[in-house]
C-alpha cells in the first residue's frame, strides 16, 4: 500500500468513484436473481417431484379392490378309493393352498429370517433395508440389490404381475413406488399371519411349482406339514432365485443357502445351536435326488385320466363356458375331480397289457416322423410322415413305416436325413415317435352303474399327456361285433323273430349284386339266430337284416349310443350312407368307438337298459362348490328285458360252443360276441359277466392286416387275462332271467314245432318271450311223394316222383328272392312265386313239373336233361363215396 499524500488521495478517488459502486450493486442483483432461481427451481421441482410422486401413488391399484390370494391353482383327479391320480398343471397354477394350521412353524420362521428378518416390526416397507440397499447400489452401481419385503412381495406376485416385463428403470420406480405405498395399505387391513400365509402358498419355488405344499410334493413327496427343519431350510431358500437355488439342479448352491437360513434362524432366537447343528448336518440333499430319481413325472397323465379330462371339459362347454374359459378352469382352477375309476381294477389293465407275454413274439414298430429344415437361404422345409413313407416305396413297394426293432427304424431316418438334407441345412425341429404293433385299446365298465371303471388307450410307453387314446378318439371297423346290435337285437326286439326263426347259409348276394362271403369256406344250410350268433354266420345275419330292414337297424344303433354313424355323408363328391345291408357286418362308413361299443353291450348285460359311460361322479370348485353333479345316471331303455336275456343267452353259446370259447374262463357266466373284419384288419371281443362288461380291440395303427393266429386271437387273449383276474375274488353268478319267458321244444331246421317221427334229429328246447312261440309245425321234414330232381313235394304230373321222408327246401321270407343266388330250382332258399290276377305274390313249394310246365313243347327234352344231371350226380356221389372208402381201407 502506498501511504504518500498521493497514494492516499488516488485511494479516497477509487473508494468515492460512482463505477465500481455499480458493478458491485450489480454482482449483488445477479447473486440474488441467481439465489432466487434457484430457491424457486428447487420450489418447481419439489413440487413437480411430488406432483409426479401424487400422480404415481393415485395411479396405483385401489387397495379396496385387490386380491393377493393366489390366483391359479392345480386340478386333482382322484380315483373312486380317494387316490390321486393326475394333476392338471398350467405353467402358472402349479399351486395346492394350505391354511395355517398347516403350516410348520420352522417353515415360516426360514422365510422370515431370510428373506424379511424385520417383517413382524414394520409396516409393510423396511427402512434400514432400504437404506442398505440405497448404500449398496451407491458404492457397486448395481441396482439388484434387494429390500423388498414379504408383504411387497407377496403384492408383487400377486398383483403387480407384469413386472417382468419391465423395459425401464422408470417403469421398475414407479412400480416400486406403488408396491411400497399398498404394502404400507395392506398391512393396515390384513395381519402379518394372513400376509405371510398368502406370500407361502404364492411363491415360486422351482421345478414349476407355486407354494409351499406343491414344493414339499415334489421335492420331498411329503406334505408341508410333514416337513423337518432342515427341509424347511431348503425350500425357504429357494425363493430368492428359483433357477439358482433348486436343490435338485444346484444342490450346491441351495446348500450354501440353507446355511445362511438356518443361521439366520438361531441367530435371530427361532433355533437352538443345538437344532441348528442337527440340521446343518442333516444329508437332505440324498433324500431330495433319492425321491427324484424314481418319481414318476406327474405332469404325463394315464389314458384314464386323458378320458375324465376330455369328458369334463366338454360338459363344462356344454355349462355355457367358452373354450378358453373351460380350459382355464380346468388347468389353474384348482378342481377336484372325482373319478369311476377303480384302481384295483385298473392294476390289472395296466399289468396285463404292459406285460410282453400278453402279445405275439414278433413285435413290429410302426415309425411316424417329422423333420423341419431350415435351408441355407432362410426358406422353411417340412418333411411329413407321408414324405418319408413315399421316400422308401420307391425302392421297397410294400413299405409301410413298420421295423421289426426301434434300431432299425432310426437307421431309416438316418437314411433318410443323408438323402434329403445337403450341409448348409439345419434342423430345427424333429418328431420320432415309435410304437409296437399291433396295438391294442380296452374299456370295462359295470354295467349296472354305467361307470367305467378302468381303461387302456394303447400298448406301450405313453409319452405325453391327451395323447392318442384308442379307447375313446379311435374308430375302428367292428366286424361281427355289430351282428348282435345292428341286427338280432332289433330282429328279437321289434321284428317278430325269435332265436328259433332259420335262415339258410347258402349263396347270397347284396342288392348290388356283390357276393355275401363267409369266414370259412362253402356253407352251413339252415340255421337258427341261436346258431347265427354262436357260429358268427355271415349270410344268416345278412339275410336277416335284409329281411328286417336296414333302417330299422340303424335306428337301434342310434339308441345304443353309437354316435359315428352317417345316414347321408359326402365324401369327394359321393354320398355314403351306413343304412345298408353291409350294417350287420359292421362294414360302415367310419368305424366305431370302444367306449360306444362297450356301452352297448352294457345296456344289453343291464338288462336292455342302456346308461351313457360316466368317467366321474363330480367336480369340486377350489372352495369347495359341486360345478358338476355327475352322480345320476343318463338311461334309456333300449330292448324290453326278455330280449336283452336271449341275446344273453345265445351269447353264452358264442362262449361255450361257438367262436369265443378260448374266452372262456370257467368260474363265471360269460357272454360276448367276436369281432372280426373281413381282412382282418381289427378284431375285437366285447363280453360281459353278471359283473362287468369289457371290450377290446387289437390292430395295427396303420390298418396292416394281422397275420398271425397270436396276433389274429390277441382281443380274445387280452380280454380273458383281464376279466379272469377281475373276477378272482368274486363269487359265481348267473344272468339274471327276467319274467315274461317261455320254452318250446322246436325244430332247428324249421324253427317251428317239431313232428313226431320226422324231427327227432333236430328238435332243441329254445326259449321264448312269451306269445312268440311258434303254433306251426315243422314244413322242411316231409314224409309223401318228392321230386327226386327238385326236392320238393311233387306235383301229380311230376316224372320224378318218389316216396320217403325227406328234408326240404327251406321257404325263406320273399325279401330274399332278390339276393339268392340259387336259380336253377334244385337247392334254392325260396319257393316259386306265382302273381294273382289281383298282383299279389304267393309262394308254391311243390315241384316245378305242374300242369303248365307240362304243356311247354320243349318239356320232354328239359326231363330228359334233368335226368342226365340226376344220373350224372349219382354217378359222381359213387365215385366219391368209393374213393372215400379206398381211403380208409389204406389207412
Amino acid at each position: 500500500m502506498k501511504y504518500t499524500k498521493h497514494g492516499i488521495r488516488a485511494t479516497e478517488e477509487s473508494v468515492n468513484s460512482v463505477g465500481p459502486k455499480i458493478g458491485k450493486k450489480i454482482s449483488l442483483i445477479f447473486v440474488r436473481l441467481l439465489l432466487i432461481a434457484v430457491i424457486g427451481a428447487g420450489i418447481i421441482g419439489l413440487a413437480a417431484g411430488i406432483g409426479v410422486f401424487k400422480g404415481i401413488i393415485d395411479s396405483a391399484p385401489d387397495i379396496g379392490n385387490i386380491d393377493v390370494t393366489p390366483k391359479g391353482f392345480s386340478t386333482f383327479i382322484y380315483d373312486k378309493e380317494g387316490n390321486q391320480t393326475a394333476k392338471l398343471v398350467a405353467s402358472d397354477s402349479n399351486r395346492i393352498p394350505v391354511s395355517w394350521d398347516m403350516i410348520p412353524e420352522n417353515l415360516s420362521n426360514a422365510f422370515v429370517a431370510i428373506e424379511d428378518e424385520r417383517f413382524y416390526s414394520h409396516n409393510g416397507i423396511d427402512i434400514k433395508g432400504i437404506l442398505r440397499a440405497g448404500v449398496t447400489a451407491i458404492k457397486n452401481r448395481d441396482l439388484s440389490q434387494g429390500a423388498s419385503t414379504i408383504t411387497q412381495q407377496l403384492l408383487k406376485n400377486n398383483v403387480f404381475t407384469g413386472w417382468t416385463e419391465e423395459n425401464s428403470t422408470i417403469d421398475k420406480v414407479k412400480r416400486k413406488i406403488q408396491e411400497q405405498y399398498l404394502a404400507i395399505q395392506l398391512e393396515k387391513i390384513m395381519s402379518k399371519q394372513d400376509i405371510l400365509l398368502n406370500y407361502m402358498n404364492t411363491i415360486n419355488l422351482g421345478q414349476n411349482t407355486l407354494g409351499v405344499q406343491a414344493a414339499s410334493k415334489r421335492y420331498f413327496n411329503k406334505d408341508v406339514y410333514d416337513l423337518t427343519l432342515s427341509e424347511c431350510a431348503v425350500i425357504a431358500s429357494i425363493t430368492q432365485n428359483p433357477s439358482k437355488y433348486n436343490p435338485i439342479s444346484h444342490p450346491d448352491k441351495n446348500n450354501e443357502r440353507r446355511e445362511k437360513t438356518l443361521r439366520n434362524m438361531r441367530d435371530q432366537g427361532y433355533i437352538s445351536d443345538a437344532q441348528f447343528e442337527e440340521a446343518l448336518n442333516d444329508d437332505v440333499y440324498s433324500r431330495i435326488q433319492s425321491y427324484n430319481d424314481t418319481a414318476e413325472d406327474n405332469n404325463i397323465t394315464s389314458y384314464f385320466d386323458d378320458a375324465v379330462t376330455e369328458a369334463v371339459y366338454a360338459d363344462l362347454i356344454e355349462m355355457g363356458y367358452t373354450d378358453t374359459q373351460a380350459y382355464t378352469l380346468l388347468y389353474s382352477g384348482g378342481l377336484s375331480i372325482y373319478s369311476t375309476q377303480d384302481p384295483a381294477i385298473q392294476r390289472i389293465c395296466n399289468e396285463v397289457t404292459s406285460d410282453p407275454e400278453t402279445y405275439p413274439e414278433n413285435v413290429r414298430y410302426q415309425l411316424d416322423y417329422n423333420l423341419s429344415v431350415e435351408k441355407a437361404n432362410g426358406d422353411k422345409e417340412n418333411h411329413s410322415p407321408e414324405m418319408f413313407k413315399s421316400y422308401f416305396k420307391q425302392s421297397n413297394s410294400k413299405f409301410n413305416n413298420l421295423f421289426d426293432s426301434p434300431e432299425e427304424a432310426y437307421a431309416a431316418i438316418e437314411e433318410y436325413q443323408n438323402a434329403v438334407l445337403s450341409s448348409d441345412d439345419n434342423i430345427i425341429a424333429e418328431s420320432i415317435s415309435i410304437t409296437p404293433q399291433p396295438q391294442i385299446s380296452l374299456t370295462v365298465a359295470n354295467q349296472s352303474t354305467g361307470e367305467v371303471v378302468a381303461m387302456i388307450g394303447g400298448r406301450g410307453t405313453k409319452e405325453a399327456s391327451r395323447t392318442l387314446n384308442r379307447a375313446t378318439s379311435v374308430s375302428r371297423q367292428p366286424g361281427s361285433t355289430f351282428k348282435v346290435v345292428s341286427t338280432y337285437a332289433p330282429a328279437l326286439d321289434s321284428a317278430g323273430l325269435t332265436l328259433a326263426t332259420v335262415f339258410n347259409d347258402a349263396p347270397f348276394n347284396y342288392a348290388s349284386g356283390t357276393p355275401v362271403h363267409n369266414w370259412y369256406s362253402g356253407y352251413r344250410g339252415i340255421n337258427t339266430i341261436r346258431e347265427g350268433i354262436a357260429q358268427s354266420l355271415n349270410i344268416v345275419t345278412v339275410k336277416c337284416l335284409t329281411q328286417i330292414g336296414p333302417q330299422l337297424g340303424y335306428d337301434y344303433l342310434l339308441n345304443f349310443g353309437f354316435t359315428t354313424l352317417e345316414s347321408g355323408k359326402e365324401i369327394n363328391g359321393k354320398i355314403y350312407s351306413d343304412i345298408q345291408q353291409s350294417l350287420a357286418l359292421g362294414g360302415i362308413t367310419n368305424g366305431v368307438k370302444n367306449i360306444e361299443l362297450n356301452a352297448a353291450y352294457a345296456a344289453i348285460a343291464n338288462q336292455g337298459t342302456y346308461i351313457k359311460p360316466r368317467l366321474y361322479t363330480k367336480v369340486v370348485d377350489h372352495d369347495g362348490n359341486v360345478i358338476l353333479d355327475n352322480t345320476g345316471t343318463e338311461s334309456r331303455q333300449v330292448l324290453k328285458q326278455t330280449t336283452a336275456y336271449l341275446l344273453t343267452s345265445a351269447m353264452e353259446d358264442v362262449v361255450t360252443v361257438g367262436t369265443g370259447g378260448s374266452v372262456n374262463f370257467g368260474n363265471m357266466a360269460i357272454a360276448g360276441k367276436t369281432g372280426t373284419t373281413s381282412d382282418y384288419n381289427d378284431v375285437w371281443f366285447s363280453g360281459y359277466t353278471p359283473y362287468y362288461t369289457a371290450t377290446t380291440w387289437a390292430g395295427f395303427d396303420n390298418n396292416t392286416k394281422l397275420s398271425s393266429s397270436a396276433e389274429k386271437n390277441l382281443a380274445k387273449t387280452v380280454w380273458k387275462k383281464v376279466m379272469s383276474r377281475i373276477h378272482e375274488d368274486l363269487p359265481y353268478e348267473d344272468f339274471p332271467v327276467p319274467g315274461g319267458l317261455v320254452s318250446c321244444a322246436i325244430c332247428t331246421k324249421s324253427g317251428k314245432l317239431p313232428v313226431p317221427g320226422l324231427c327227432d334229429a333236430c328238435i332243441r328246447t329254445e326259449l321264448f318271450e312269451e306269445g312268440t312261440v311258434p303254433t306251426e309245425s315243422c314244413d322242411v321234414h316231409y314224409a309223401g311223394t318228392v321230386c327226386a330232381y327238385s326236392l320238393r313235394p311233387a306235383c301229380e304230373t311230376c316224372p320224378f316222383k318218389t316216396e320217403g321222408v325227406f328234408e326240404l327246401p327251406l321257404v325263406e321270407d320273399p325279401s330274399l328272392l332278390s339276393g339268392s343266388s340259387l336259380t336253377d330250382g334244385t337247392t334254392g332258399t325260396v319257393a316259386t312265386p306265382i302273381v294273382g290276377e289281383d298282383g299279389t305274390v304267393t309262394y308254391d313249394n311243390h315241384c316245378p313239373h305242374n300242369a303248365l310246365f307240362m304243356a311247354d313243347p320243349n318239356a320232354e327234352a328239359i326231363i330228359n336233361q334233368q335226368r342226365a344231371e340226376m344220373l350224372q350226380a349219382q354217378q359222381a356221389l359213387e365215385a366219391l363215396q368209393a374213393q372215400m372208402a379206398a381211403e380208409a381201407a389204406n389207412n
